[in-house]
Order: structure tokens, then sequence, then C-alpha cells
């Protein structure tokens, strides 16, 4: 074989990465007999990769015999990046059964999924894998580590890998900052950012984005506009992650004005800082002016992603005209994002939102994506429109195509018993989730079945349910329990539920008053006299009704 042809391939592979440039140049290591050479298969394994053309990857992979390190990390990062974190844990432990060592990479790629699919316990295996392969202290594994930790709610752990690092580098230092922002611990972030700056290591942007995204809350504004104040001095504020925490900033402390200088200032923004400034104004209660800033984004040639579209969509739900959210349809269906399942979810949501549940089951039978997000809109969508029955069929249909159901799930269709008056399905599916799904109940599920239950007139089977909770009940469940009472008239269980709740929430007039209601539908004059005069005892008062007319002249 002459010796330029392995220099001629590796350069057209540089230079040619579309699906088609890519088969040509399989077929060519192919005629040479390069294929299965680990140096081309990887190569090509990657293209093909870049090409969402898995399947031919995969087939390259299985015919490859002498495989690298570089062969088996670039199938397993295949896998993991179009999230088939099943088949991608599955080629680690092959890889691990034919002695090949993993590296940091491999590592690096496989806490990625980890954190990705929040699979705690996986995360923790590969922790001790990485351990036994002696990288506890590499930079990239580290940094992995911790930022799969924090993402996952670990932070203590994360905490335990940076402390192990005696030199921890910037990007080690980022990671940690930015898990200590991801978990709102805002307090530890300025902390190590300070200690950073004591040992002399230099921020950089994404150490200024990690600072800011651990901010919420109107009272941290003056510590916010301080590290802004930094970020202006040290130059960071051209960069466009900067720019854009700053702006999601000010969004989420509700200062839509300081929000909008931020991005004035940038004389190009990118679709990054303009989605940062749409979804703040989205979020901030103002979807209109959201709308027409998607609209000068367009017009500036900026193609929004699948993310800010969601919001969008989500913005549209809460306005009373359906003319934007049609427009919103629209753009969706033209650009092609119907194909997402995150935009076919937020869609099923807004229609649902708006009264129009028809459309939004419309949208879900054409969605050629489905995962369970859209499944549990729809569910949510038939639930709300009075078409309990239905959101329970449709469930058993998502059981049976292989979807597994998550906590949010299991409130919509809990929601739907609730809503049905199906008290033994209810009491079904809530075992089956516990048992067969392992999904631990949260409040929400026990709200809905204190509600199912009590609803029925079987009082005292849900006051025994909130008796098993594994913490004290809150004020959603026992509020909802207290509600079933009023309409079943049970004043002594009221009474009881009705004085749980005032020692929660002392200054709450409402319990009391709901007992009120109690006693007066039985006649107990005097017993509504006593409640009534022992709340102006205490100073409380009723809270009065209030109306909103909205006025269509004005």
């Amino acid at each position: 074989m002459s010796n330029w042809l392995p220099s001629l391939l590796v350069e057209f592979s540089r230079s040619h990465q579309t699906l088609r440039a890519t088969k040509q140049l399989h077929s060519l290591t192919v005629t040479t007999h390069l294929a299965l050479d680990p140096f081309y298969a990887t190569k090509i394994i990657r293209f093909y990769a870049i090409n969402n053309a898995l399947h031919a990857a995969r087939i390259l992979f299985d015919k490859t015999l002498n495989r690298s390190i570089y062969t088996w990390n670039s199938i397993i990062r295949a896998y993991a990046q179009h999230r088939q974190f099943d088949h991608a844990f599955s080629l680690f432990k092959q890889m691990l059964c034919r002695q090949c060592r993993p590296d940091n990479y491999t590592f690096s790629c496989i806490l990625r999924a980890c954190m990705e699919k929040t699979d705690v316990i996986s995360l923790r295996a590969a922790h001790g894998g990485l351990v036994v392969s002696d990288l506890e202290s590499d930079s990239v594994c580290c940094s992995a580590l911790v930022n799969a930790y924090s993402k996952l709610g670990l932070v203590h752990e994360a905490c335990k890998v940076f402390n192990g690092i005696v030199k921890p580098d910037l990007v080690l230092w980022n990671s940690m900052i930015m898990g200590y922002g991801s978990c709102r611990l805002w307090h530890k972030g300025l902390e190590l950012f300070s200690k950073m700056r004591h040992f002399g290591e230099n921020p950089d942007g994404y150490t200024l984005v990690g600072v800011i995204s651990g901010f919420d809350g109107t009272s941290l504004l003056v510590i916010g506009e301080g590290v802004h104040g930094f970020s202006l001095k040290a130059g960071f504020c051209a960069n466009a992650h900067v720019r854009s925490s700053l702006v999601s900033m000010y969004s989420r402390f509700n200062y839509l004005n300081s929000a909008y200088k931020v991005f004035s200032s940038s004389p190009w923004p990118d679709l990054v800082v303009w989605s940062a400034l749409i979804t703040g104004f989205v979020d901030g209660g103002e979807p209109e002016e959201a709308l027409r800033l998607f609209r000068e984004m367009n017009l500036q040639g900026q193609r929004a992603d699948p993310l800010l579209i969601s919001s969008l969509l989500a913005g549209c739900a809460r306005l009373a005209a359906v003319r934007p959210a049609k427009e919103m349809h629209g753009f969706v269906l033209r650009f092609g994002y119907l194909s997402d399942a995150m935009v076919g979810s937020a869609l099923i949501n807004m229609y649902s939102k708006g009264g129009y549940a028809a459309v939004g089951i419309q949208v879900f039978e054409t969605l050629q994506e489905r995962n369970v997000v859209t499944y549990n809109s729809v569910i949510s969508c038939l639930t709300t429109h009075g078409l309990a029955s239905d959101a329970l069929k449709l469930f058993e249909d998502m059981l049976e195509e292989g979807f597994k159901p998550d906590q949010s799930t299991f409130s919509a269709v809990l929601y739907a018993c609730s809503l049905g008056g199906f008290v033994e399905d209810g009491q079904e599916y809530f075992r089956r989730m516990k048992e067969e799904f392992h999904i631990q109940a949260s409040s929400e599920h026990y709200v809905h079945m204190v509600k199912l239950l009590g609803m029925a007139g079987q009082l005292e089977l849900a006051y025994n349910l909130i008796e098993t909770m594994p913490g004290p009940p809150d004020t959603g469940v026992l509020g909802a329990l207290l509600s079933c009472c009023v309409v079943h008239g049970n004043a002594e269980m009221g009474g009881i539920v009705a004085c749980k709740l005032s020692a929660i929430e002392p200054e709450n007039t409402a319990y009391r008053v709901m007992l009120s209601n109690i006693y007066a539908s039985k006649e107990n004059w005097e017993d509504v006299k006593t409640l009534r005069e022992s709340m102006v005892a205490a100073g409380l008062r009723k809270t009065p009704g209030l109306s909103w007319i909205e006025d269509n002249n004005a």
C-alpha cells in the first residue's frame, strides 16, 4: 500500500463529515483493507455518530476485532450523546470484561451518562471503578464527578471529591463553584470564589457564571450587582455566557429593566443571550413582551432552539388570546420543531390550559417522538377537561408501549382517579407506584389520595393514610382532608384537622372559617359563636373576598 494513502484518508476525514462523505470514506477503507484497522474504524465511528447513524457505527464497531481504547470511547460517547444510556453502560461493562482498561475519557463519558440518567447508584459504582483504576486524582474525572454529584443534588459528595485534590486546576474550581450554584448555595459559591482568588487562581467567564447561577431572590440583589460590577471591571461582560447569566439573574430578581440593559449592551447578542432575556420576560409574567422580542430575534436572523420554543409556548398558555398560540404552533410546524418531544409536550400543555383539549390531543397523536413527559402532558390534559377515564386508558397504553412512569405520571393518574371518583383504581395505582415502580409517594400524591378517599366519604381511611406518611403532613394534605370534612359535615374530625392546621399556620384564618362552616351546616350556632369569639380574641380577621373584572372597553 502506498505511504501517502493513510495521510490522505486522515485529511479526507477531517474536512468531510457529512453522512455521504463518511460512507465514501468507509468504502475507501474497505477497498484498501483498512476498514477494520482500529485507527480508521474509530474515526469512521465518530463521523457516523455525528450524522446520527448509530446503527452503522455499531455495525462497524462490532466488526472491528483489535479495538483500541479510543475505539471503545468513540462508541460509548456516541450512545451517551444520543441519550441511549443503557447501550453506553452495556458497552462499558463489555469493555471491562474484555480486559480493556478504561481511561479518564471513558469515565468522563460514563459519569455524564449517570448524571443525565439521574442514576445515583451507577454514579457511585462508576466512582468506585475510577478509584480502582487509580484515576481519583485525574482532573478530567474529578471535574466530571463534581459536576455529576452536584447536578444530582449530592453537593456534599462533590465537595469531598474536590477537597481530595491538592492542587485543583481552573476547570475543577469552576466545576465546584458551578455545583454550588446549581444547588442554590450562593454563599458557598462566593466563599469558594474568594478562596480561589486567594490561592492565586485567576477566574474566567465560567467562574462568574457559576457564582451568578446561585443567586435567587430579591434579597441578593445587592450582591448580584456587586458581582456584575466585578464582571465589568474584569472585562468578563464581553463573554456571551456571562451576559446571559446576568440577564437570567436580573430576571429571577424580577428586575427586567436591568436585564434588558445588560442585553442591550451586547452589539450582536447570540441565541444564549436572546434566550435568557425572552425566558426572563416569560417567567416574569410578561409573555406579550417575550413574544415581541422573539419576533425581533427572528428578524435579526437568530434561530430558536427547542428549549426557547418550549418557554414561549408556556408563555402563550398564560395569555387569554388564542392567536399568539396559533402563531407559535405554525412556527413549530414550519421549522420542524414538532419532532422534539419537549416542544410537543409544551404544545399540549398550552392548548390544555387554553381550553382546547381536543387540539392538544391531536398534537399528541401526530408526535413522531413520544416520551414520558409527553404522556404526562396529555394525561393531565384529559383529566383537567373531565376525561378521567380516557386519561387512565392512556396511562395503560403508555405502560404497554414500554414507557416507565415517573412521579409526575402518577400525580396525573391519581388526580384523574380523584376527579373521576375511582376509589379502587386509585388505591391500586397508589400501591403499584410504591411496590412495582419503586417511586416514593410525595405530598402531592397523598393530597390526591386523601381527596379521593375523603370525597367518597371514607374520612377515617383518609385520616389513617395521612398517619402512615413518612414525615409530618403539610398544609396541603391536611387542607385536603379538612375540605372533605366540610363537604360531609364531619365536625369531630374537622375540629381535629383544623387544630393541626392552625398549629402549623396560626395566622391563617381560613381553616377556622372552614370549621365554622361545618358547625353552621349542622346548626351548631353555639360552637360557631365560640369559634368566632376565639378568633377575635386572638386578633384574627377573615380575609375579605375580592373580585377582578376586566374592562374590555379600556
